[in-house]
């Protein structure tokens, strides 16, 4: 049988492509509306005073991402405000680069945190003029033009880049897109070589159409007990490095025939991974599995804005990412029974209503999941209510994060 490397060949940008209509679009600069107002002055306010990067340039701020998911949840303007208020103690002012970034020199310095400020002030002189603030004209030309588009490197930090595009096209905000060309270039790694080098893909061994599947095949694959038994984040190139054509092997084995069905398939799975590797009661849900589903949710907005000949690099580097996550995490095995059979006729209302009354409403990454569960269920409907009962076992269970000191650098 054919693999998808080598019926890809023949197959145009249109068989390539995820068509899918957009997410609703929230065009809060324009909005009368008095939530969409204060939202649009908190994300300002964010902007201009507080870095992308703080804590040793080890954190990423979160802001944006909070204060979208609670207003796309229904938040008031009173608890937007409070969120903000209760996030900026975290935060740290803006402090000058060590130069500023010009035509010749701004790709020196990728992956240089330290330059987070000079990238925000490079695209945003860029935007004023060569763009006639165009903000997405500009993510066009950056992310999929020249030697190194920074498309190739959108799940550097966990996915933090591509996490943060996203909710600048479902917000309709420059200025969360300038932030996100901030930490495209900022947080670029070498997982981008993967991505950007087509040498990297080729068959595998391995075939499946099913991400999920091969994720419960890699909990029980013998051949990664050859791994250290502690893993982190800090050591992950070198990991890479050592056991490449192992992880290459389950990265080129997700065949993705149907486009549209396996990019279903992927959302699935990261519902899955995160909230049924957890038992029920147990409350441990795992603070990098989450950021699996939140990338999911940034990969459905940004695919209708994304050229259809890049759709499946883009649903394959989130792959990537999970891969990278799930061998760190130490492959723990999804299971249909933690996750709720009974919801008792719990709906989407009750998620959000008790989304919104949680002590956890100022908790980021516990909104953003239950905003992509949400996006996830209406854009594929729910008819066996997978997504909404795993939203319900999320908010009925949660009780923080479980960390560990894989956390540096990654928040």
């Amino acid at each position: 049988m054919a693999t998808f490397f080598s019926r890809l060949m023949g197959l145009d940008s249109e068989s390539r492509a995820i068509n899918l209509p957009s997410v609703e679009i929230h065009r809060i600069e324009t909005d009368p509306d008095r939530r969409a107002r204060c939202l649009k002055h908190l994300l300002k306010a964010n902007h201009v005073n507080y870095s992308i990067m703080y804590h040793n340039l080890s954190f990423h701020n979160h802001t944006p991402h909070l204060l979208s998911a609670a207003y796309l949840l229904g938040a008031s303007d009173p608890q937007l405000q409070d969120i903000y208020e209760a996030e900026i103690k975290e935060l740290e002012p803006w402090t000058p680069s060590p130069a500023e970034l010009m035509d010749l020199d701004w790709m020196d310095f990728l992956g240089d945190k330290r330059y987070q400020r000079a990238y925000v002030d490079y695209f945003e002189d860029k935007l004023a003029m060569e763009f006639a603030y165009d903000w997405k004209r500009e993510l066009q030309h950056f992310l999929f033009s020249g030697d190194e588009p920074l498309f190739h490197g959108l799940i550097g930090g966990l996915g933090h880049p591509l996490i943060h595009l996203g909710y600048a096209y479902e917000m309709d905000c420059k200025e969360i897109a300038m932030e996100a060309l901030g930490l495209a270039c900022v947080e670029r790694d070498f997982l981008q070589k993967y991505i950007a080098n087509a040498a990297y893909t080729k068959p595998s061994p391995l075939v499946s159409n099913s991400p999920l599947d091969l994720l419960i095949k890699m909990s029980t694959d013998e051949r990664f007990k050859r791994l250290p038994e502690k893993l982190d984040f800090l050591h992950l190139e070198a990991l890479f490095d050592e056991h490449e054509d192992l992880f290459m092997e389950y990265w080129n084995a997700w065949e993705v025939d149907d486009p549209v069905k396996q990019f279903q398939l992927s959302q699935e799975a990261a519902v899955a991974l995160l909230v049924t590797s957890v038992k029920l009661g147990t409350h441990s849900y795992d603070f990098f599995l989450v950021h699996l589903l939140t990338a999911s949710h940034a990969v459905r907005v940004f695919i209708p804005f994304t050229p259809p000949q890049h759709h499946i690099t883009l649903v394959r580097e989130w792959w990537l990412l999970v891969i990278a996550v799930f061998i760190v995490k130490g492959r723990p095995r999804p299971d249909p029974d933690n996750i709720e059979k009974d919801i008792g006729g719990k709906n989407w209302e009750y998620v959000q209503k008790q989304a919104l009354a949680s002590r956890w409403l100022s908790d980021a990454h516990f909104v953003k999941a239950i905003r992509a569960m949400k996006e996830a269920a209406e854009t594929w409907g729910d008819a066996n209510e997978g997504y909404l009962r795993a939203a319900v076992t999320l908010v009925d269970n949660f009780e923080g994060w479980a960390f560990s000191d894989q956390l540096t650098g990654y928040a």
